[in-house]
């Protein structure tokens, strides 16, 4: 006999549950805080009574690129993802009114960490995370308890031959004439090759990663925003021997991985860190300058090892 609508309703009552997502540390939110007048988004996940992890992205990217591992250690950590000033959803003001420089991005950034109290945390760095945060961790080595770092550099030998246009011209002689070949880095194919590029699977890449960023390219003021960075990049070379003397006297308890098929840094520029920190834990990747598009859970697991075996007091 086929039961009356009403029966099923009673039923299917009995059954219904109801979630609420706003108890479930697992959901990456979205967040954002006013610094020096500035609107500075950021990506939030985990309990705020776990360890802390901060995550510092590169070009051409944003927090996105922390936006799976997040939620993957938000049972262990409580983890935060920035978007620098002048890229993602972080206001992107005209250059002609702020200076994009690393030494700029470092002290909003300093800044941020005291207002969303990530003054001890571990600092995951990548591309030009690294040189925002080995800024930071000289101001306040206090700040910081564990070092990640993914694919990013602080050696000569690390450059590939990507970084010829900038090392051998740009920075050497500023013209529109030396500029103008580093715009095709801005460009949706290069972005594109930029996140396949070294990936042995390159489906495992989701389009949504380049796709964010070419978004993000548009913006009216990105392009000068970016070159503006590229030649300010050249500091970040000459305080190579200042970083390599903090890392090497601080000693920091550290977790490199590290993407061997990186388009812009060398496997040996990964190498030379065990140079200055022989006890740190190393990680080859097969995979690329983006490696945790595709080794997410495998570098997620090995932190949360890392951390409860070396860190966790």
């Amino acid at each position: 006999m086929i039961k009356s609508w009403q029966t099923n309703y009673r039923e299917a009552r009995l059954v219904m549950k109801t979630y609420n997502p706003t108890v479930d540390d697992t959901v990456v939110r979205s967040n954002s805080v006013q610094i020096n007048g500035f609107n500075i988004f950021y990506r939030e996940a985990g309990n705020n009574n776990s360890p802390k992890i901060i995550f510092y992205h590169g070009f051409p990217g944003s927090s996105a690129y922390y936006r799976n591992i997040m939620a993957t250690l938000a049972d262990t950590f409580h983890v935060i993802a920035p978007d620098f000033l002048g890229f993602g959803n972080s206001d992107k003001p005209d250059p002609a009114e702020h200076a994009y420089s690393f030494d700029n991005t470092a002290a909003m950034m300093m800044q941020f960490q005291e207002k969303v109290n990530f003054t001890r945390a571990g600092m995951y760095l990548q591309d030009y995370g690294g040189p925002v945060g080995f800024r930071i961790i000289e101001k306040h080595p206090e700040w910081l308890e564990w070092l990640i770092l993914q694919n990013t550099n602080a050696f000569e030998e690390g450059f590939t031959e990507a970084w010829n246009g900038l090392r051998g011209a740009y920075w050497v002689n500023k013209t529109p004439e030396t500029e103008a070949p580093l715009r095709a880095f801005l460009l949706p194919d290069t972005v594109k090759t930029l996140y396949q590029h070294g990936h042995p699977d390159p489906a495992r890449v989701s389009p949504d990663a380049w796709q964010n960023d070419i978004f993000h390219l548009q913006h009216k003021h990105a392009e000068r925003i970016q070159l503006d960075f590229f030649y300010d990049y050249r500091k970040n070379v000459e305080s190579y021997e200042s970083i390599q003397k903090m890392l090497k006297g601080m000693q920091p308890k550290t977790q490199i991985f590290w993407g061997d098929g990186d388009i812009f840094f060398t496997p040996k520029g990964g190498e030379l860190y065990l140079t200055l920190l022989p006890k740190a834990d190393f990680h080859w990747l097969k995979s690329g300058h983006f490696a945790i598009e595709d080794c997410g859970n495998y570098i997620a697991a090995e932190m949360k090892g890392f951390y409860a075996k070396n860190v966790a007091r």
